[in-house]
């Protein structure tokens, strides 16, 4: 699947956000508290169409029952988000993968 999260987030409704205009903590704390599996990524690794950036390690929320993962998202001049998105089982895969190097 080729996936660019934010061409997703201007066409889609489906995705849903928890948390938005907060610090990169924040939202990290949040994802480690919420999320069902949480794994974690380095800074500058691309994932969902996009380079991730924050305080290493950033963690990624996996919810492979609702085939769907909650990520950091920060955006220049808007400070940084918790989107969870649905993906399909080979997105969720790649990420599994990135974290485990």
């Amino acid at each position: 699947m080729s996936f660019c999260i934010e061409t997703y987030l201007q066409q889609s409704d489906d995705y849903e956000i928890h948390m938005t205009r907060s610090g990169f903590r924040e939202c990290a704390a949040f994802i480690e508290k919420k999320a069902k599996r949480v794994v974690h990524i380095r800074p500058g690794e691309k994932i969902l169409g996009a380079r991730i950036i924050g305080i290493p390690p950033v963690p990624v929320g996996i919810d492979e029952e609702r085939s769907t993962v909650m990520i950091p998202y920060t955006k220049p001049c808007y400070g940084t988000a918790v989107i969870e998105i649905p993906v399909d089982e080979d997105e969720i895969e790649r990420i599994i993968e990135v974290a485990e190097h």
